[in-house]
């Protein structure tokens, strides 16, 4: 008879080799420790121990803190690096695929202007690099030599209205699908920014036309009420979503307890080698895939009640645009022009209709000034000489 084995929660913890240290621990401080024995080993003859331990305990308790300290689960030594990494490379990246042209001489002589810098500008942008390199037509994410990707949203349950044996019936349906998965999945959980000056719009537009009076007392009185809520809370909506990634070379060994054996981790190289460049058909295979994979979650997940309704192009761009920049102030779309297009005609709003009243535009500078010109005209025609 099988006895269960109690498995950590953290199963990406890393092993403890000596005294509740791991490797990485006891190398910072064994390295540290053996760079001060040197140094007093070769200065001891002309250093005194109280100056030298004025300048070693410093550099030990340092050593001690960051190989011992953590920060949001996070040790010091590794948001140490993070942090020098961060501070070496470009802070500003714009998307420039074809690589960043110089500005004009113009723009610079202004910023230099409203900034007071003398001189050329600090600012030194480099370009952007994401992890996705483009969103086919089937919704498709391109990872470049990472693999491909297909981003679905899913509905939520209420669980906590749900009886004791319904509880029970979802979190079974949820543990079939967490046992059938054999490739990277993502849960996604995203708060954004909830916009309702389209529905008051459309509440104060249809009022007039309701049938009864009360019933326009009523759409009014809503939209008034949604028009104070936006403008006295942050209105936060959530959407979850399920990120499905598959690699098309060969996958990283599985990491267990104590991490992936040296062994696996050379012949996963070696694979890696030995497939070279990602062709088309590798590519075309890992998103059939990925299809059959999103049909059994899809399938998996439907007792529970869960719906799982796969992004196409433009809602699977609008969702990367949103996720690099979720406090843009224009609302990410995927028939947003690019930064190296030109704009020639102005955009329509699709929910335009012939039979719709919409308010006249207003006038541009250069129309008012055509306007008053001709207004001037007529009157000085019409003037007695």
């Amino acid at each position: 008879m099988t006895q269960p084995v109690r498995i950590p929660a953290d199963v990406d913890r890393e092993d403890r080799v000596l005294a509740n240290l791991t490797a990485r621990q006891l190398a910072i401080l064994a390295v540290t420790g053996l760079v001060l024995y040197g140094a007093w080993m070769l200065t001891r003859d002309v250093v005194p121990v109280p100056v030298f331990l004025v300048v070693a305990i410093p550099i030990g308790v340092t050593a001690a803190v960051l190989a011992l300290g953590q920060r949001d689960g996070i040790s010091l030594d590794r948001l140490l690096l993070a942090a020098i990494r961060q501070r070496l490379h470009p802070r500003h990246h714009v998307a420039a695929p074809e690589g960043v042209r110089p500005a004009p001489e113009w723009l610079t002589s202004h910023a230099t202007i409203q900034t007071g810098a003398v001189g050329e500008s600090e600012v030194s942008p480099a370009a952007l690099r994401l992890p996705a390199e483009g969103v086919t037509d089937a919704g498709v994410v391109d990872l470049g030599t990472d693999g491909v990707a297909m981003v679905a949203v899913a509905s939520t349950v209420n669980f906590a209205l749900r009886t004791p044996g319904e509880q029970e019936a979802l979190v079974a349906s949820f543990g079939r699908y967490l046992h059938s998965i054999s490739a990277p999945v993502q849960i996604l959980v995203r708060a954004e920014k909830l916009d309702l000056s389209r529905q008051i719009a459309e509440l104060r537009e249809a009022a007039p036309g309701l049938p009864h009076p009360m019933l326009e007392a009523a759409a009014r009185e809503h939209a008034t009420y949604l028009d104070q809520l936006r403008r006295s809370t942050d209105l936060l909506r959530r959407q979850v979503l399920l990120v499905l990634r598959e690699p098309v070379r060969a996958a990283d060994p599985a990491d267990g307890l104590g991490g992936a054996s040296p062994l696996a981790v050379l012949r996963a190289h070696r694979a890696r080698a030995r497939d070279g460049q990602v062709t088309d058909a590798k590519r075309r295979t890992a998103e059939t895939r990925l299809v059959r994979r999103l049909a059994e979650a899809t399938e998996l997940l439907s007792p529970a009640g869960i719906t799982i309704t796969a992004l196409d192009a433009g809602q699977a761009t609008a969702v990367l645009a949103a996720a690099c920049n979720p406090d843009s102030l224009i609302p990410p779309s995927a028939g947003l022009a690019g930064a190296d297009e030109v704009i020639t005609t102005a955009a329509t709003d699709p929910d335009d209709s012939p039979g719709r009243d919409r308010p006249p535009p207003v006038p541009r500078q250069s129309d008012r000034d055509v306007a008053s010109a001709t207004s001037a005209l007529d009157e000085w025609e019409g003037s007695d000489l």
